[in-house]
């Protein structure tokens, strides 16, 4: 089992989506690479811990490849957008790739790197290391599945 860290805009939507993806064993959602130790999410939405709403996914490698994971998680963001994913606006909704090793980052790199050859406009994924991840409150915690009609920005795909 191994685990990534990935922002992509309201942390809801991400952590359903790869809920729903073969070989993701778990997830968990929270607050990534925060300024302030343990931030709540109204210090995150000020703006003032400079963190970004992330998600955990640990994930079977022998199911989902780490490249596979990089490929749904582009489909489903704007990798365009700055500080923004659809209607959700600020640096907490920034859209990033955080490594815990040296091989995850140039996987990372590697990866971008070849989805810009393929683009116009430039990706404003950022690719930074992981200082830190503080669990979201449990309210957050799988929300959409206890709030099936919930605000998402993203298209989910249907439950396997």
């Amino acid at each position: 089992m191994k685990t990534i860290y990935l922002a992509g805009g309201c942390f809801w939507g991400v952590e359903e989506y790869f809920q729903r993806t073969k070989g993701i064993l778990d997830t968990s959602v929270g607050y990534v690479n925060s300024k302030k130790e343990n931030p709540t999410y109204e210090e995150v939405c000020s703006g003032r811990t400079k963190a970004a709403e992330g998600v955990s996914l640990s994930y079977d490698e022998n199911i989902i490849s780490l490249k596979e994971i990089l490929n749904h998680f582009y489909r489903i963001i704007d990798p365009f957008s700055l500080n923004r994913q659809k209607m959700d606006i600020g640096t907490q909704y920034r859209t990033g790739l955080y490594y815990t090793n040296e091989e995850e980052k140039l996987e990372f790199e590697q990866f971008l790197k070849e989805k810009q050859k393929l683009e116009k406009r430039k990706i404003v994924i950022e690719v930074e290391p992981l200082e830190n991840f503080y669990l979201g409150e449990e309210y957050h915690q799988r929300y959409l599945q206890k709030n099936p009609n919930g605000y998402c920005h993203i298209r989910l795909p249907e439950k396997e």
